[in-house]
């Protein structure tokens, strides 16, 4: 009886240390759901194609960012991964994944909508991972 105790005790001093050695994945702006990238609020995330990848910049500003608006970043936010900060024309900061700034589409109702994919002759896309 005594060593089963001991092996217990030993088992859960072992997946204890296991456990406080896990690391945390790094927090991220996005998820993923069905192969597309989703924001924080679980609505659909879109790329425009008339933006150009890597530049830094926003092409959808004015009444385009009514209809489609960004993912925005804070302030104090840092690139990780494949995630950068661009800002916007407003001066606001946008989130973008592989240099493509990342947007909501305000027609979609719910999360899992997604309504804007296709829009405008294709110019707006689902944005994936």
């Amino acid at each position: 009886m005594k060593k089963m105790l001991n092996a217990s005790i030993l088992a859960v001093a072992l997946l204890a240390g296991c456990s406080s050695m896990t690391a945390k994945a790094p927090d991220t702006p996005t998820r993923t759901a069905d192969g597309v990238l989703i924001g924080p609020t679980g609505m659909t995330l879109y790329t425009f194609a008339r933006d150009t990848a890597g530049n830094g910049k926003s092409a959808c500003n004015g009444p385009c960012a009514t209809l489609w608006p960004a993912l925005a970043a804070p302030a104090d936010a840092k690139p990780m991964g494949g995630y950068t900060v661009i800002t916007r024309d407003d001066g606001k900061m946008q989130w973008a994944y592989n240099g493509a700034p990342l947007y909501y589409y305000s027609k979609d109702a719910k999360a899992g909508d997604k309504t804007g994919d296709g829009f405008a002759n294709g110019n707006w896309k689902l944005a994936r991972p």
